[in-house]
Order: C-alpha cells, then sequence, then structure tokens
C-alpha cells in the first residue's frame, strides 16, 4: 500500500527548511534525544526517503515533527539532513514555528504568540510576532551554549596550521576566521568556502569526537562555520555542510556558538545585542540573555530572531514497489559521497 507525506514548503532567510505535517511513520524513543538517536544509529530509511533525489537536492533540511516527551512542549521537532539527523537549528525552529502557526496546527494569537519546542537539545522557546495571519518575525529562545575548547590548533595540508574554536550551540561546531584558508564571506567564494569546510571537517573528524555532557546522544562536530567581522560590526557567517555547500541563513545555532566563544574571550556580555549576517545578506539578530551552567561549563543564553516564509505544499508518495525508496545521491551534484 502508497503511503503519503505532506509537507510545507518553507525558508528561513534563504535556507530550505521544509516541515512534515503528516504521513511519515512513527520513530521508536521516549524521548527526541531517543528518536534522533533512532535515526542516526538505527534506521535511517526515512531521512533518505526525505533528503535523497529523487525526492529532494543537496541544500535544504526537512524537519520531521514529531510527538513531544515533555508535557509543556506544544510541538516537537528533528532536523533531518544530508548528513544525519541533527538535533537542533535555528534556521528550522524558525521555519517549523512559521508553519505550525500559519497553517492552524498551533492556535495563532496576535500580536505574539509563544510556542515551546521539544527538541533533542533540550526545550526551546519561540516567540513569534504576528500579524494578519502571518508570522512577521521569529524568536528562538536558543539553548544553552558553551565553549568546548578555544584555539583549537589543526594541522592542514593547504593552509598549514590553523585554529577553530569548538563550541556547541545547539549541535557542535567547529569555528574558524575565513582568513586563515585566504577567503572572504562572498557569494562567488561558496564552493571554495564549501570545499574548505568539508576538507576541515574530515580533519577534524579524525581527531576529535566532543559529546554534549548531559545529552550523549548529541555528540561529534555537526559542522564548520567561517566567521568575519563586516565593517558595521556584524558578524558574517557561512557555515558549511555536507555534502558540500553553504548555510543560506545566518545560522542561528552558530551564531549561538559563536556567542560563547565571544563570551569567554571577554568580548560579549549579557545585555548585547549583535547581528549575524549571511553569505546572501539575511540577517539574525543575536541578543545575550543571561550566563547559565551546562554541567561544569559556563554557557550562554540568548535570543535570535529572524523571518521565515511558506512558499508551497507537497505530497510525497512512497510506493512500495519504488526501487528508489532509500534514495540516490550521485557525485555529480553530491560530491564525495564519504
Amino acid at each position: 500500500m502508497n503511503r503519503t507525506v505532506q509537507l510545507i514548503c518553507v525558508h528561513c532567510e534563504g535556507e530550505v527548511g521544509r516541515v512534515v505535517t503528516g504521513g511519515a511513520p512513527a520513530v521508536p524513543g521516549d524521548s527526541v534525544a531517543a528518536k534522533l538517536a533512532h535515526i542516526n544509529e538505527v534506521d535511517d530509511s526515512l531521512r533518505r526517503f526525505l533528503i535523497f533525489e529523487p525526492r529532494g537536492a543537496p541544500a535544504g533540511s526537512v524537519n520531521l515533527l514529531v510527538p513531544p516527551s515533555r508535557p509543556r512542549a506544544d510541538a516537537a521537532f528533528l532536523v533531518l539532513q544530508a548528513d544525519q539527523a541533527h538535533a537542533m537549528s535555528g534556521s528550522n525552529a524558525m521555519c517549523v514555528t512559521t508553519a505550525l502557526l500559519e497553517t492552524g496546527m498551533v492556535k495563532m494569537h496576535e500580536p505574539q504568540t509563544a510556542v515551546t519546542l521539544d527538541t533533542a537539545a533540550g526545550l526551546i522557546t519561540a516567540e513569534a510576532e504576528c500579524r494578519n495571519g502571518k508570522c512577521e518575525r521569529v524568536g528562538i529562545a536558543m539553548p544553552p551554549a558553551f565553549v568546548e575548547e578555544l584555539d583549537l590548533r589543526i594541522a592542514t595540508p593547504k593552509w598549514g596550521r590553523i585554529r577553530a574554536d569548538l563550541c556547541f550551540g545547539g549541535v557542535f561546531y567547529a569555528l574558524v576566521d575565513a582568513a586563515q584558508v585566504g577567503l572572504t564571506i562572498e557569494k562567488q567564494n561558496a564552493r571554495a568556502l564549501a570545499e574548505a569546510g568539508m576538507e576541515i571537517k574530515k580533519i577534524l573528524n579524525k581527531k576529535i569526537t566532543p559529546r554534549h555532557p548531559q545529552i550523549p546522544q548529541i555528540n561529534g562536530i555537526a559542522y564548520v562555520m567561517f566567521r568575519a567581522r563586516d565593517p558595521d560590526g556584524a558578524v558574517r557567517t557561512c557555515t558549511t555542510m555536507w555534502p558540500g555547500r553553504v548555510d543560506r541563513s545566518p545560522c542561528g545555532t552558530g551564531s549561538s556558538a559563536n556567542l560563547a566563544a565571544l563570551h569567554a574571550r571577554g568580548e560579549a556580555k549579557p545585555g548585547d545585542t549583535l547581528r549575524s549576517r549571511s553569505i546572501i545578506g539575511g540577517e539574525f539578530t543575536v541578543t545575550f540573555t543571561a550566563t547559565a551552567q551546562t554541567a561544569d561549563r559556563t554557557a550562554t543564553r540568548c535570543r535570535i530572531s529572524g523571518r521565515s516564509w511558506l512558499y508551497g505544499t507537497q505530497t510525497l508518495t512512497a510506493d512500495p514497489a519504488d526501487p528508489f525508496a532509500r534514495g540516490f545521491a550521485l557525485a555529480d551534484g553530491w560530491g564525495e559521497m564519504g
């Protein structure tokens, strides 16, 4: 029997974050973190069906709505991407919130609606500014972010020894100043930045596997994010993602991770507000709300706000006779398959 999966098409500042609203099979696990582990360690067929060709493409994410495991939550989601399922994403949380409210899955209240989301990285609160049935802006109270290691030295064959800040912002990041690889964060450098990020991640993955001290299902470096300062003080970001592409948005979890690094260096304090700007010019506002504690680490709390837009709907059919039900990825579009 055929199965149909319904999705809402959404993007946040240009980064696609489709939302599965119905038809997907249940994912085993008594928590969102357990469901994350199931997809990554036991059965990734649903992720492959949604992400890989012929139904998906290298760019963008699919957000899988799952039943929340915490009573306070209005909804829960997992971020499915080309490499694996991820615990948290700021841009995708904005896409999910916008889809929930604009489709009526969660009741919208104007001028502001609070939505509590259950993620593998913990409960987060989204505050949506609403008018005339639309979400005009969504602010996400991000999970506590912390520094794993500052100025981690990395030996590379192409750029010599470079430094990275290893930080958690919802997932683990290696934050690298773009100048170290001889690049600026501009549209014409997207391919070169993506390739550099993939090379650095490969080197790091052979050297270190960070693990969240309280959520063991979150482990490993998810992304390499390049950063720079624009003349007006905004942080320009470029998160690189498997199989070799760049985030179109300013990256919420990466911006949160970077704030933790700035605080550790004494360059940011509670009450500060900064802007994160993407490679295509979209912006998030990052507000440093408080310090916190995660196990034995000093952590930072921040609120990141941006904009998302619904642009369509999609229905996918899972035919049991389809020889490509698990999807496929060819090197012409997906690059190296390791």
